[in-house]
């Protein structure tokens, strides 16, 4: 790699040969975390571990830090050379270095005179086209086949192509929205039908999101949907007029049958769980109108600007993951819980936990070498009080170390305000700040089943109100908070190819589970317990009639 002079650039260490990350280590093994009760009474500290960042209040003071520990995490975040790093994020480097491509998600939703090059030349231009084409289906211009406005939208895409639009569009759809979204990821033939259950096919619009498109349940998903439309309508032009395409091929696109107007581009410098700001947030635009969507760029450029320019003493997303890299690294901490106390936001630990594990479940670092230490937790959680009485148990009485964001909203949002909720969310509220009380402080009881020792760290997000913009601004704090974990781990937090192999068996295994006689000895390969798995579902899925007749094929 080349630095931003263009000089050849020194191979980086490891991270635990980081100078800073031999001071945190003896920090961390000078004692037990110290109790957060007695961190509590400290307000200079409290203080410190508050910071705004784009509208949104992040504090950690109920965590195992110290200002003594604070600044060794800072050091470390100077000696792996953050700011630098930063700005070839934003300049347009290449910090995908296995693809060899940059990363420019934030340049989507950057004013264009803030773009780097390679996104000024495409974005600003595909970006009204989407614009002025959400427009048109929302105020009923832009028809189905036979004329007749369109009713519900049917979104197919997977991963990065559906969690975040399906995340923003049922948390943010205004109630005079004429159009009910759906949403299909999953190859499970139920999804799509559940999707198509009631639809109308000349009132059902299709949105297929795919990269490559080539994704395998993508597609097969698409492909049903199609035949879907063609048997009830038997005219091709349905096709052409009521499915829209998002993809880096879009000649991939024009010869499944679309119409060029209807394929939005992607490009190979935005990664697919990157991607919410671009087309593939069709449905947001759709659900939210121009000005929502427009919002929720501007919501999540505030976050970039801030995580550009404030100081690292400020700079959220950054002290966020020398939060984690702390709790991860050093207090053995291996799962991390995300818990939004507000329903709207239900779908945000299954979002975090793509973007998050996705980006940072590695252990090899740029040049190839192993990380030689832990990186990304697992990351699971669930929503407000429902979570309270499924797993909040765990947390407060179980044996496993953990941390956890709290994420709040001060306003309900109701509108018109409804006072008769006005209660409802004060409680909400309440328990979202008694749980995160709750997991610092313990509760020492007397009867041992009821004591629960406390101590646990836990990060507070507060927004003044869930809307558009601030939406707009968690999410890219998350992502911020992602690119600096992994360049404190030394990990390209850009590419995904841990599931590739698995998905390259399956396409063997597809053909095998087909199959109406045993594949030949040893095409299975060495694995004998697939082997007698695929015996056992190819039995379960023998012709009725082929096992009255007492052939199995299976054993044939």
């Amino acid at each position: 790699m080349t630095d931003r002079d263009g000089a050849i650039e020194a191979p980086r260490p490891a991270a635990a040969d980081l100078a800073a990350w031999g001071h945190l280590a003896r920090l961390a093994d000078q004692a037990q975390p110290a109790a957060l009760a007695n961190l509590l009474r400290d307000s200079a500290r409290n203080g410190a571990l508050r910071t705004d960042a784009a509208g949104i209040l992040f504090d950690f003071s109920r965590q195992h830090v110290d200002l003594q520990i604070l600044g060794a995490l800072l050091a470390l975040a100077e000696e792996r050379r953050w700011e630098a790093r930063r700005e070839a994020l934003f300049a347009g480097e290449a910090v995908n270095t296995s693809e060899g491509t940059p990363a420019l998600h934030t340049a989507l939703r950057a004013p264009a005179a803030d773009q780097p090059e390679a996104a000024a030349q495409v974005v600003p231009a595909t970006r009204q086209r989407l614009m002025a084409f959400t427009e048109s289906i929302r105020d009923g211009r832009r028809t189905g086949h036979s004329g007749r406005a369109f009713q519900r939208v049917i979104h197919i895409g997977i991963g990065g192509s559906q969690l975040g639009p399906e995340l923003v569009t049922e948390a943010l759809r205004s109630a005079d929205c004429p159009l009910s979204f759906r949403f299909v990821a999953n190859i499970d033939g139920h999804a799509i039908a559940d999707a198509l259950a009631d639809a109308d096919p000349e009132t059902t619009l299709f949105i297929v999101v795919s990269k490559s498109f080539t994704t395998l349940e993508t597609l097969a998903n698409a492909a049903t949907a199609r035949n879907w439309l063609l048997e009830r309508t038997n005219q091709r032009e349905a096709v052409a007029a009521q499915f829209v395409a998002v993809t880096a091929r879009t000649e991939a696109a024009a010869d499944w049958g679309l119409r060029p107007e209807n394929i939005f581009p992607l490009w190979d410098w935005v990664g697919g769980r990157f991607s919410l700001w671009s087309a593939v947030g069709a449905p947001v635009a759709l659900g939210l109108g121009k000005a929502g969507f427009e919002a929720l760029l501007d919501g999540a450029h505030a976050m970039d600007r801030h995580f550009r320019e404030a100081p690292a003493a400020a700079n959220a997303p950054l002290l966020a993951a020398l939060i984690d890299i702390w709790n991860t690294n050093f207090l053995g901490i291996a799962n991390h819980a995300v818990l939004p106390y507000d329903h709207r936001l239900r779908r945000l630990p299954a979002y975090l936990q793509q973007l998050e594990t996705e980006s940072n479940g590695k252990s090899t670092r740029h040049d190839g070498s192993a990380t030689g230490v832990h990186t990304v937790p697992v990351i699971w959680g669930g929503e407000g009080t429902t979570g309270q009485h499924a797993f909040h148990q765990l947390l407060h009485q179980g044996t496993r170390a953990f941390s956890a964001d709290f994420i709040l909203t001060g306003a309900d949002g109701h509108q018109p305000p409804r006072p008769e909720l006005a209660d409802q969310h004060r409680w909400l509220l309440a328990n979202g700040l008694g749980q995160g009380q709750a997991m610092a402080l313990g509760w020492p009881h007397e009867d041992p089943h009821r004591a629960a020792p406390g101590n646990h760290g836990t990060n507070t997000l507060v927004l003044d109100r869930l809307d558009a913009r601030s939406l707009g601004a968690l999410l890219a704090f998350y992502e911020h908070r992602v690119f600096c974990q992994g360049l404190i781990w030394d990990i390209n937090s850009f590419d995904q190819w841990g599931v590739e192999f698995g998905k390259r068996l399956a396409e063997t295994l597809f053909d095998q589970l087909g199959r109406s006689s045993a594949p030949a000895k040893g095409t299975l390969g060495p694995d004998a317990a697939t082997q007698a798995l695929v015996s056992h579902l190819r039995e379960i899925n023998a012709p009725a009639t082929a096992k009255e007749d007492g052939n199995d094929l299976s054993h044939q």
